[in-house]
């Protein structure tokens, strides 16, 4: 892959301009709105990251402490180190789950229902990865290939050469299995197994059919992730989604796509206000987030930018994130003579 897709993720989003405004009265703003029933103090989720505890210790839970403190939703990964049990006890929280559409319908029913009687509120249900595409990034850093000496050594002298990192994840961490999978999966046990195992398990027949049979496991709402065209967004308003979020998985699948913000206010308009559009992929700042909702989005959801956050500090990393997001967001409104997220629209766009 060349990540053309990855850096039109954001080179669009700093394309729009937006309409410096005076003499408003923005002495007071609104940045809280609510999605799916339930309150948040911004317009923003973190969205899903696999491998999470790989960047902190038990990494999953500290992400989700943050996102609880900020009043945020957190979205987990199905694969995540830290399971929805560790997650809801270690945050007092119950999180969004994301969830891919495997071949097993019978662990994934069984996950299904554990994560509502957990109390997940929302199911965030993947769909643009019926395969996977050949991410060469990875097999650079070691991530991805063949088990041999050479991706040893590359893994090895990461490792000693980050010795904080090591001593807090890969010794205090433990253990490094997929929290998830490894109670039914005996693959998920060790992640090299079971990232081939789930290489091998995603189900390519996928249609919209299927979400009928999602539906049967949980009553809650079903936001569909990885809609980039307007047929696809109606036909999934048409299979009884509660919500879609606008993504090209942060430019990591089909390389050549084009950006989430070039077709959100495509598939906003098609879908009409019948369901809520959420959006990610390249949203690093508040003047982002600001461009997303007037571009028609409801909420974004972020991946990196907190990802970076906790492995550079952990919960409070990523709570420094969040910080930094919110204040970015109300001075930007504030210049653009916005008080109320809930009421941006196109008019503040050039």
């Amino acid at each position: 892959m060349s990540e053309d897709t990855l850096r039109s993720n954001e080179r669009d989003l700093r394309q729009i301009s937006l309409r410096q405004r005076v003499m408003c009265d923005v002495s007071t703003s609104t940045l809280g709105t609510t999605l799916f029933g339930q309150q948040m103090a911004l317009p923003l989720i973190l969205g899903p990251v696999g491998f999470a505890g790989m960047y902190d210790r038990r990494g999953e839970v500290q992400a989700a402490l943050a996102a609880r403190d900020a009043g945020l939703p957190f979205c987990l990964s199905s694969l995540s180190i830290c399971g929805i049990d560790e997650v809801r006890s270690g945050s007092g929280t119950p999180p969004w789950f994301q969830l891919y559409m495997i071949k097993d319908r019978g662990y994934m029913a069984n996950l299904l229902d554990h994560a509502r009687d957990v109390g997940c509120p929302v199911l965030v249900f993947t769909v643009d990865l019926p395969v996977p595409s050949p991410r060469y990034r990875d097999y650079r850093t070691g991530f991805r290939g063949d088990p041999g000496v050479a991706r040893f050594i590359k893994l090895a002298w990461d490792t000693l050469t980050h010795p904080k990192w090591a001593v807090n994840v890969m010794l205090k961490g433990r253990p490094h299995s997929f929290g998830n999978f490894a109670p039914g999966i005996k693959e998920a046990e060790a992640l090299a197994n079971f990232s081939s195992w789930v290489l091998k398990n995603y189900e390519q027949k996928l249609t919209w059919d299927d979400l009928q049979w999602v539906r049967s496991h949980w009553s809650g709402p079903i936001v569909v992730k990885g809609v980039l065209d307007q047929v696809d967004a109606e036909e999934a308003v048409r299979a009884g989604a509660d919500g879609i979020i606008v993504s090209n998985h942060g430019g990591r699948q089909l390389d050549g796509a084009p950006s989430t913000i070039s077709m959100l206010p495509k598939i906003s308009q098609q879908v009409s206000g019948r369901i809520p559009v959420l959006v990610d992929g390249g949203i690093r700042t508040g003047v982002d987030i600001l461009r997303a909702l007037a571009s028609g989005a409801d909420a974004c959801l972020i991946g990196r930018a907190w990802a970076y956050g906790l492995a550079c500090g952990g919960r409070e990393g990523v709570a420094q994130v969040i910080r930094i997001l919110q204040n970015e967001l109300r001075i930007t409104m504030a210049l653009t003579g916005c008080t109320d997220v809930r009421k941006i629209d196109s008019s503040i766009l050039t």
